[in-house]
């Protein structure tokens, strides 16, 4: 199946947006591990806290986490600490995505883990047991979702944590992200020196806890705010989307898009509510940024400066390769398909100097069971006459209402098959 899109005059609406994914699920765990009893509230409702909830819910002995990479991170490390012998398994793509670097740091504390297929990837066979080890050492290029992984079991184990991080730390949002929120669920948890974490032993409090919308969900409308032509005069029809749930001090590393995509014309305006976006200003000529603590991001900016004639170069991408998919080809790939030639370098840049080269006529844009493939190149319809996404079906990792909400604004989608 694939959706035919049209685009719409005027962007002019109130989007409530799905709740934070990386919040719920750590919200999740957290509540696993203090043994709560007041569940977490606004959960995002999306294929990835769906698992997760399965997943935590009578203790299965067979876990199928499908696509959910986060899932599989997290759940891992929770496993390791919780009585019980259990297989934790995924989609044909999750059995491709490596997970030796965790699993190598969870034995040497002293997990019990088997590979139940092939070496060094799910699925995997554990028997939750007391945990002795105290420290150990992780390169701090790796996705921070293992480092979250184990931080989150820090207090449950007998002496605790002392996680030291080697090199470029990419990813700290993240990382602050999970300390903050273990801080809120009673954890002692916290930056030691600039490269290591400790993590004293104790409990987790049962507390209730409500989610916040998610930023990244929020980068989509930003990106339509950007890509629409507000010609409009009439104060009914200019361009302004508003986004109830979001925080200026948020603790997602993602609400940093807010101030690059100032730069591409769109002002925040902060309310008790949540934010107002409008266009305003104008856009640079060229735009230059590290992602590495934003990579979810990276797909939002690419194809938004692509189709505003703004030339980049993007750096600090290196996790995008592990990702659903190799995220820096896929993007190569699909915007050549739009007549943009976007090259990579050292598997951690991508650079657009403003090359064209011929588009097709009715472009397909492949989404790799990518959620984020699908959500970025949707919105390019504001710009190009005729694009078309396949297997639209895939935001439900995310933002299952994504599809609705675009129909909401007035967009056009027919359906495909």
């Amino acid at each position: 199946m694939r959706y035919k899109l049209s685009a719409p005059a005027t962007l002019h609406t109130t989007i409530q947006l799905p709740a934070s994914k990386s919040i719920s699920n750590r919200a999740l765990i957290l509540h696993a591990l203090a043994q709560g009893h007041i569940a977490p509230s606004n959960l995002s409702d999306c294929d990835d806290t769906r698992v997760m909830i399965k997943a935590l819910d009578g203790n299965p002995g067979h876990i199928d986490i499908l696509a959910a990479g986060t899932a599989m991170r997290f759940l891992t490390a929770y496993l390791s600490v919780t009585p019980g012998t259990r297989i934790i398994t995924g989609t044909e793509r999750m059995q491709q995505r490596p997970i030796r670097i965790l699993v190598d740091a969870l034995r040497e504390l002293g997990a019990q883990i088997e590979y139940a297929g092939k070496e060094g990837f799910p699925p995997l066979r554990i028997t939750g047991t007391e945990l002795t080890g105290e420290e150990i050492s992780l390169a701090g290029n790796v996705s921070s979702q293992y480092i979250s992984a184990l931080l989150m079991i820090g207090p449950i184990l007998k002496n605790g944590l002392r996680l030291n991080l080697t090199g470029e730390i990419i990813s700290r949002p993240y990382i602050n992200l999970t300390l903050q929120l273990m801080k809120e669920f009673g954890a002692d948890a916290a930056w030691s020196s600039e490269s290591s974490i400790t993590v004293r032993p104790g409990k987790y409090r049962d507390i209730p806890f409500t989610v916040e919308s998610d930023w990244s969900g929020a980068s989509y409308w930003y990106q339509m705010v950007a890509l629409i032509q507000d010609n409009e005069k009439k104060e009914s029809t200019k361009t302004k989307i508003k986004l109830p749930g979001l925080l200026p001090r948020s603790y997602q590393g993602d609400s940093r898009g807010a101030e690059i995509f100032a730069k591409l014309g769109v002002h925040t305006t902060y309310t008790d509510q949540g934010v107002v976006l409008t266009k305003m200003g104008t856009p640079v000529t060229c735009l230059k940024e590290d992602l590495v603590d934003i990579p979810d991001l990276a797909q939002t900016f690419v194809v938004t400066c692509c189709l505003m004639n703004i030339p980049f170069r993007f750096t600090g991408l290196q996790s995008l390769k592990i990702k659903e998919t190799d995220r820096i080809q896929a993007l190569i790939t699909e915007l050549n398909k739009l007549g943009y030639v976007v090259k990579s370098e050292q598997d951690s840049i991508l650079i657009w100097n403003g090359e064209r080269c011929e588009p097709a006529s009715h472009p397909v844009i492949a989404t790799y069971e990518d959620h984020r493939m699908a959500m970025a190149f949707a919105p390019a319809i504001l710009r190009i006459p005729s694009i078309r996404i396949a297997d639209p079906q895939v935001v439900s990792k995310s933002y299952p209402g994504y599809w609705e909400d675009l129909k909401q604004i007035g967009f056009g989608i027919e359906i495909e098959e």
